[in-house]
């Protein structure tokens, strides 16, 4: 496998809009999706390589886009190597945030614990991890672990444009054409007072070695010639982009899923002073979690749906396993539309399974899901993969930070 690591600095505000069905206002993303990113370089190459509209592509650029294992695009998500908060995240309502800000109680996750309450058949509340008793509730957005244990949020900022059409004929204002349109900021104020410019990274996953060489000698070569977003015409949308080409990272999942278990387990034994289970944990089964990086597009028969069953997965990943068996879930969903400029057309309006969902499954043959879980952690499941949708981390490292251990 290998993988283009994409870095991409902001030249000028960012329409990267989510328009809601039925709705009149354009929202702007938190991130560059990956479906801008890939059309964006599409563009580019088709219109350098004058290609024909209708014509099928060959060589390089259907293995870029159109063959059955096509490029993976991932979203670019603010910052330096940030990752999407788990829906299982809480922290405290009045005063969120990690330690590593000034006065916060911390962040710490809830999954293993919710699943030994259910098990136990207890609720299960969190409160505060400073003992105030006060409220928690779940904890969303992006986070990037600095030097040792030190966490932080990433978020971008953003503001308002107020616009307003142009009579073509007197060249003043057009009457009843004034609108807002909301943009991604090109920078922000850093700690020491200073503008830092908004930053995003992403990756390219592809299989070819040659090409993915090819790929990022031309990206950083033409780094200022693509336009990402909206409003292009009118001075937005201007990125300059750094490629780095490496071979993709040796996933460490053997160790993290064995990790996973041991701190479930542990936490286990800890919930025993509580009573005895009413249904004791099986010896033989093994567990790990699937959480979402980015929105996915689920279905099962011929339909929609926002829970990743065990079914699904099995035939995601052609493997049948009858001890497969879903635990937890914790999904959420929302809409998701686009313009596909090659077409001329907006894109179908999906059904997403929100991006932090996470989902606890068990087996009692890990060891045949182990490099098939390697693979989905780099092309993705559900629908439309290639554009960065469905990307997944199984077993995440945070959620072995309790109520008691908050970061």
């Amino acid at each position: 496998m290998e993988a283009i690591e994409l870095t991409l600095t902001a030249e000028s505000p960012l329409a990267i809009g989510r328009q809601k069905p039925g709705g009149s206002i354009s929202e702007a993303q938190d991130f560059i999706p990956g479906s801008v990113i890939r059309g964006a370089l599409a563009d580019l190459l088709l219109r350098q390589s004058r290609h024909r509209p209708g014509e099928a592509l060959t060589g390089d650029l259907a293995a870029l886009f159109t063959e059955a294992r096509a490029a993976v695009f991932t979203h670019a998500y603010p910052g330096s190597g940030s990752r999407v908060l788990p829906a299982t995240a809480f922290s405290s309502k009045n005063n969120p945030g990690f330690r590593s800000e000034a006065g916060k109680t911390g962040v710490f996750d809830t999954l293993l614990d919710r699943f030994c309450s259910q098990r136990l058949g207890i609720p299960f509340d969190p409160a505060e991890p400073d003992g105030s008793g006060g409220r928690v509730e779940p904890f969303g957005g992006f986070y990037s672990q600095e030097e040792g244990s030190r966490y932080r949020r990433v978020a971008v900022s953003k503001r308002l444009l107020t616009r307003v059409g142009i009579n073509r004929r007197r060249a003043t204002a057009a009457d009843q054409i004034l609108y807002s349109l909301e943009v991604i900021n090109e920078g922000r104020a850093g700690r020491d007072g200073s503008l830092q410019p908004s930053l995003f990274s992403g990756h390219i996953y592809l299989q070819d070695r040659e090409l993915a060489a090819a790929l990022a000698g031309y990206l950083n070569t033409h780094a200022r010639r693509l336009s990402l977003g909206g409003g292009v015409s009118r001075g937005l949308g201007r990125v300059s982009l750094a490629a780095r080409h490496l071979r993709a990272p040796k996933p460490s999942l053997a160790e993290r899923v064995a990790a996973f278990n041991q701190k479930l387990r542990q936490r286990w034994q800890q919930w025993q002073v509580f009573g005895d289970p009413w249904q004791p944990l099986p010896p033989e089964r093994q567990y790990f979690s699937i959480g979402l990086q980015s929105g996915a597009i689920l279905k099962e028969r011929w339909q929609r749906t926002t829970v990743l069953t065990p079914q699904m997965l099995q035939e995601e990943a052609n493997c049948e396993d009858g001890s497969l068996a879903l635990e937890l879930a914790f999904s959420s969903y929302a809409y998701v539309s686009g313009w596909n400029a090659a077409w001329g057309l907006f894109k179908d309006v999906e059904l997403v399974t929100t991006q932090g969902s996470v989902f606890l499954l068990s087996t009692t043959q890990l060891e045949r899901w182990i490099p098939i879980l390697a693979e989905m952690e780099y092309w993705g499941i559900g629908e439309r993969t290639a554009e960065g949708f469905g990307q997944i981390e199984v077993c995440s490292l945070f959620h072995h930070h309790f109520w008691e251990n908050p970061l």
